[in-house]
């Protein structure tokens, strides 16, 4: 690590997530926000901020049920309410913790994702 960069060494590089419904799934995911790295066939990869990226693998058939991960977003509130403006149905904003406020969205292949408020260190990531 060079003396400026504070940033961690180390990050998630990928995530994957299965889907049996590839194209809505990952049209779903630039709609709420990711960037769109590479399609192909039978996947695609999607970016998230920090650079991880998403990985959908599409599969003939899958059980969907709680995603394999969550996603934090800078303000969860203007982030709801942009979705619910969108027709994607989030459900409501519970507080899971002092610091903690999140909500769920079902995607097109029926992962529920949970969304976080922002709580970062504060520290340079």
């Amino acid at each position: 690590m060079s003396g400026e960069d504070l940033r961690p060494p180390v990050w998630i590089g990928h995530v994957v997530l299965e889907t049996d419904r590839l194209d809505e799934s990952a049209a779903f995911m630039k709609k709420i926000g990711l960037r769109s790295i590479v399609e192909r066939p039978q996947v695609a990869v999607l970016e998230l901020r920090g650079g991880t990226h998403l990985v959908l693998i599409a599969k003939p058939t899958i059980t969907p049920g709680d995603a394999p991960f969550d996603l934090m977003v800078e303000d969860l509130h203007a982030t709801h309410a942009s979705f619910v403006e969108q027709g994607l149905e989030p459900t409501p904003i519970e507080r899971l913790s002092r610091e903690h406020e999140h909500f769920k969205l079902r995607e097109p292949a029926g992962h529920v994702i949970s969304f976080l408020s922002n709580h970062v260190s504060g520290e340079p990531v």
